[in-house]
């Protein structure tokens, strides 16, 4: 499924066969099972009592703040993820997969000159660069999901952690602290294989070049999730002081 570069420049992937398809079906089942894990992780913590007035006056503080600082995010970079996106539709080549017979015998060939020649083209070069564009969004758009999901669970849970191991000791407060950190690992792993398989069943033997793309947005969505973060912690550090 991966792409080999010729000599002459073609791109020669790997026909998909129906053990391919059956995996990504397989695959994808994985990565639903992932996210319903996360919702009933988010169930479990978030049915856990807060604790006293006090507490729960603090943690609203704490919410309200964060819910701020991701507004403020991501009406910055969901912008500069738009701008982008469109300009990713331009700038990269769009090598096609050339496809010669049908069925099981069907087998890729090599671009001779950049045409496909004896063969049948999967996808038009147009509909591989706005397929990238798109998944571009969609990884930045999965990678904010995952941040937002995990940030405003992080600030809620913080607060029944704190009250468990007033309440109940340390073995409680473990409990709740990890089904919360376990929800950002759960939309990780479901949303980015979810992207991944659907990318795959799509576009099938040029799905290499579109999910150049997915990783891309949500790689750059990360990064700036991190040193946002950081900023934001040191901007509330010197407001503390």
């Amino acid at each position: 499924m991966s792409g080999i570069l010729a000599a002459e420049g073609g791109k020669i992937p790997v026909p998909f066969r129906s053990l391919e398809t059956n995996a990504l079906w397989i695959i994808l089942g994985i990565s639903l099972v992932a996210l319903v894990v996360a919702y009933f992780l988010v169930k479990q913590v978030m049915s856990a009592p807060q604790g006293t007035p006090k507490m729960i006056e603090i943690a609203k503080a704490i919410q309200e703040g964060s819910a701020a600082y991701l507004r403020r995010q991501f009406t910055t970079v969901g912008a500069f993820v738009v701008v982008l996106g469109f300009v990713l539709f331009f700038i990269l080549p769009a090598p096609v997969a050339c496809i010669q017979g049908t069925g099981s015998a069907a087998k890729l060939i090599p671009l001779i000159g950049g045409k496909c020649v004896g063969g049948a083209v999967l996808h038009a070069a147009w509909v591989i660069r706005l397929g990238r564009s798109l998944a571009f969004v969609l990884g930045a758009g999965f990678s904010a999901l995952t941040g937002f999901a995990g940030m405003s669970l992080a600030v809620r849970a913080n607060v029944r952690v704190a009250n468990a191991a007033r309440e109940s000791g340390l073995r409680r407060a473990l409990t709740i602290a990890f089904r919360a950190g376990g929800v950002a690992g759960m939309f990780t792993v479901g949303l980015g294989l979810l992207g991944a398989v659907l990318i795959l069943l799509l576009f099938r033997e040029d799905a290499p070049d579109v999910l150049i793309g997915f990783g891309f947005g949500g790689a750059l969505l990360a990064m700036f999730m991190r040193v946002g973060g950081g900023i934001f912690t040191k901007a509330a550090d010197v407001g503390a002081d």
